[in-house]
């Protein structure tokens, strides 16, 4: 890959540990700043498909259900890619299936060499398992996007060049501070970023185990509940809200918490589990290096009204959706593995010290090339 700064179209596919569906989303970029962002696609998983790969949750690389849920995931990834001919390159995250970087590592299921032949377009994947290699958590792999994001939003006057965070909630929330006006993201102090704790994933599983649909539409369920003082009390003891940052987590590291509500009826469980997840992002807070101008929300869970309620209560500083600095809140995870599919073309780190924990500056992920190459020096 030459080193210029020619934009590069990339098209970035994310399917997030809610097991809703597969996100695609067209980005420009020369692997530092944003030129543009480009038309999206969503390709919604079967509930055939989604038991599938809730099935193969906590599976590594030859376990139960793992061969049926990469064949999902390859499937539906390149149905949805082929619909995007322009990109030049895909960045695929895969479906993570498991997730100790302390252990045994991290496993997302797809093979991006697969996705090449069947795109005919390069591919870069398995993001995460170099910086678990050398140390890291291999989570959240968005921050450094995130800072680009805020350089981008800057750039526009939409918002200013104080520090923001970025709050995104999938299946596990995460939260990136980052510092808009500093050079780099990879630069000291540019960013820091964490796991805040569960955040749509006990919601979504409590709806699906009570046959109430797939999600708790617009937090209908949650807003008519009285959340259990005592349980989210009791949650928020755990250790892990205790330990320094960076830190990450597995889908199902709080798995206590669905038991913690099974009592509960189902309006008031629902509220316990956002009580939960709300607590979880304040219990975060202390390791802000400098008050956040602002949360800017990205992810499903800025839907929910009874979330973003809870967040506005027990956060102290403004809350909004991503859309108020000119992003796209659904689209923003696909776009990042767009983004980060170019610098790893450009040998660029994707995580850090202060993102993942690596011990120094990581370029992860792999290159898998398609018969024939559509960028002229790949």
């Amino acid at each position: 890959m030459n080193k210029g700064k020619a934009m590069i179209r990339a098209l970035g596919m994310m399917s997030g540990t809610s097991l809703d569906g597969v996100d695609a989303a067209l980005i420009d970029t020369d692997g530092v700043r944003i030129g543009g962002f480009g038309r999206s696609a969503y390709r919604a998983y079967s509930g055939n498909e989604a038991g599938a790969l809730h099935n193969a949750l906590g599976q590594w690389p030859g376990g139960p259900g793992v061969a049926e849920a990469a064949a999902i995931t390859l499937a539906s990834h390149a149905g949805l890619a082929a619909g995007f001919a322009e990109a030049q390159v895909i960045g695929f995250h895969g479906q993570t299936l498991a997730h100790d970087p302390g252990g045994r590592g991290t496993h997302q299921a797809g093979d991006g060499a697969a996705l090449a032949g069947a795109t005919g377009r390069p591919v870069v994947w398995d993001f995460r398992s170099e910086d678990v290699r050398q140390g890291g958590q291999g989570a959240p792999l968005a921050p450094f996007f995130h800072w680009a994001c805020a350089d981008w939003a800057a750039g526009q006057g939409l918002i200013g060049r104080a520090p923001v965070a970025f709050l995104n909630l999938g299946g596990v929330g995460n939260v990136t501070w980052v510092d808009p006006g500093a050079a780099a993201p990879e630069a000291p102090g540019a960013c820091l970023a964490f796991d805040t704790g569960p955040a749509n994933a006990p919601l979504n599983d409590l709806m699906r185990a009570r046959d109430l649909g797939a999600r708790d539409e617009g937090g209908r369920l949650a807003a008519s509940g009285q959340a259990d003082a005592g349980v989210v009390a009791g949650f928020l003891r755990h250790p892990f809200f205790d330990v320094p940052p960076p830190k990450s987590l597995d889908r199902d590291a709080f798995a206590g918490l669905a038991a913690s509500v099974a009592g509960l009826a189902d309006a008031d469980a629902a509220a316990t589990l956002v009580a939960a997840l709300a607590g979880a992002v304040a219990a975060g807070w202390r390791w802000m290096p400098r008050p956040p101008a602002q949360v800017l929300i990205c992810g499903g869970g800025r839907h929910n009204a009874a979330i973003m309620a809870a967040l506005a209560a027990a956060l102290p500083c403004t809350v909004a959706p991503v859309e108020a600095a000119g992003l796209d809140g659904d689209m923003l995870e696909a776009q990042a593995f767009g983004w980060l599919a170019v610098r790893v073309l450009r040998g660029l780190p994707t995580s850090g010290p202060d993102t993942t924990g690596a011990p120094g500056p990581v370029c992860g992920g792999r290159i898998s090339h398609p018969r024939f190459c559509s960028l002229s020096d790949c």
